[in-house]
């Protein structure tokens, strides 16, 4: 893997690890004991219908008897993905990220004290959901503390297999689906997801110091890391943009098939994060492609009518 700008943070003292819990909300500490199946249950519902609207509305669509899975799987993501990206300090990161991890053991081997894993313990035994998509998240959220840059589009794919991939092999997992060609097909549509959320947030992610477009076609086109930190919309990295979206449609495209392959339930929501993606690439187009400085957002009306057209889909 060619990717570059790697660094390695030291160790925190306990001090500045308990300042680093500290930052986060005060509910995604471990507790010294671990509360009922019942509490964790409710801690993971509330959790996902608070933090993420498009989770939320893609939970109409789900059967009851699989909303409170979902619910336990999104909690965890949802909590690591803050632990990688919500500290300011990659070092106490790398380090809570290793206690978060050491929950996951217990969650398959042990007794777990995080609400989350007393409540993941239950859908992993229930649905037999291997613990590998959980660790290869980790993975992703460590390598965003070392790597801030990547030179080609093949090192950004190999990011997006451990930060996006391992979502839809525990979507399919939670839905009873095991098989190698429908995790490919999903693999194309959480890359695509992550692509179109990379380029949604040139900005606000430089501003993490961190670029994910690839080096080599911004040298390709013309366009500088000067660029990016002052904002500037040139034609070349218009350009730049408009050859990454479309890259992103034809990994939408890809994936669409899937739609196709599984029950309707599931289906409905597949369309919904996929048409959502490309919405989100519409909304750059839109813009002309001048992201930086202005995030390209999904307009009220536009996400109704996108919900709208799933439900028809579901009553078909």
């Amino acid at each position: 893997m060619s990717s570059i700008a790697s660094n390695q943070p030291g160790t925190v003292s306990a001090t500045s690890l308990a300042q680093a819990w500290a930052n986060l909300p005060p509910e995604y500490s471990i507790p010294e004991r671990a509360p009922s199946l019942e509490e964790a249950q409710a801690y993971c519902g509330r959790l996902a219908r608070s933090h993420y609207e498009n989770f939320s509305v893609a939970t109409w669509f789900l059967p009851k008897r699989m909303r409170q899975h979902f619910f336990n799987v999104y909690a965890y993501c949802r909590i690591s993905d803050d632990l990688g990206d919500e500290v300011g300090n990659p070092a106490a990161s790398l380090q809570l990220l290793d206690q978060w991890e050491a929950e996951l053991d217990a969650c398959y081997s042990g007794n777990p004290r995080h609400p989350v894993f007393v409540a993941l313990r239950e859908t992993v035994q229930t649905l037999d959901i291997p613990r590998q998509p959980f660790a290869d998240l980790l993975t992703a959220f460590r390598q965003d503390q070392m790597v801030t840059r990547y030179e080609t589009f093949d090192d950004l794919l190999a990011y997006c297999k451990n930060s996006a991939n391992p979502v839809g092999h525990l979507v399919l997992y939670l839905c009873g689906y095991r098989d190698a060609e429908r995790q490919r097909l999903s693999d194309y549509t959480c890359t695509a997801l992550q692509l179109a959320n990379f380029w949604q947030d040139v900005s606000p992610d430089y501003a993490k110091g961190r670029i994910y477009l690839p080096l080599s076609d911004m040298k390709t086109f013309g366009v500088t890391e000067d660029d990016i930190a002052a904002g500037r919309n040139t034609a070349a990295f218009c350009d730049l943009m408009a050859f990454e979206v479309d890259r992103a449609y034809d990994w939408f495209e890809r994936g669409l098939p899937l739609i196709k392959q599984v029950d309707r339930e599931l289906a409905v929501d597949i369309e919904l994060f996929s048409r959502g993606g490309q919405e989100i690439l519409h909304a750059i187009e839109r813009q002309g492609y001048n992201v930086l400085g202005q995030r390209p957002s999904i307009s009220k009306f536009r996400k109704l009518t996108l919900v709208a057209r799933a439900a028809l889909g579901k009553l078909r």
